[in-house]
């Protein structure tokens, strides 16, 4: 799923192609050190901006001859940019529990996208279809919440599912959910990314 073309909210980018361009280096340079060390690659976060040190939250995806081969982030903002996307690029080709380590043979054919978190908003709601009235296709990044059941997609994942009912029944099976319940203590929010 490419995150590309997603209409999200690049608009009001937080970084410049530069900021960007050095998050994808340290993202590969992440996933090479894990080859090589089985551990992402640390950081001297005083040789980069002040943006890619500052907190934030990100997802790294990885896909192979256009397939998903693993994508791995963070939902909160817990450290330095730079370190995150360093620490996810390295789970995702290594510890995405849906896939094999990655393997040094495939690194030349790995595309690596990063997609930049905006906090998370609570969404308000009476039911289901009240919930479903609201979603923005295409923009929102939905985190689902029951008890200890909890899944997250993000905007690109609408390319795939453009329906709003079939996206948030999918994020039901993912959260561990039945899809044909709605049950009262279910909490969702919302966000946005960055993605390049």
């Amino acid at each position: 799923m490419s995150l590309h073309n997603a209409p999200s909210s690049n608009e009001h980018a937080r970084l410049c192609e530069e900021e960007r361009e050095l998050l994808r280096k340290v993202a590969r340079a992440s996933i090479e050190h894990g080859l090589q060390t089985g551990r992402p690659l640390t950081v001297d976060k005083t040789r980069y901006p002040r943006p890619l040190r500052e907190p934030g939250a990100s997802f790294v995806t990885l896909n192979e001859h256009g397939r998903l081969r693993g994508c791995i982030g963070s939902l909160e903002a817990i450290r330095p940019l730079l370190e995150d996307v360093a620490h996810n690029a390295c789970a995702a080709a290594f510890s995405d529990p849906r896939f094999p380590p990655l393997q040094a043979h495939e690194l030349p054919g790995l595309d690596l996208h990063i997609s930049l978190l905006s906090p998370a908003t609570p969404m308000q709601f009476d039911s289901e279809e009240d919930l479903l009235r609201q979603l923005r296709p295409g923009l929102d990044g939905l985190i689902l919440e029951d008890g200890d059941h909890r899944g997250t997609f993000l905007p690109s994942v609408w390319e795939s599912l453009p329906d709003a009912h079939d996206f948030l029944q999918h994020l039901k099976l993912k959260a561990g959910l039945p899809t044909d319940s709605w049950p009262d203590t279910i909490r969702v929010s919302r966000y946005v990314t960055e993605s390049f």
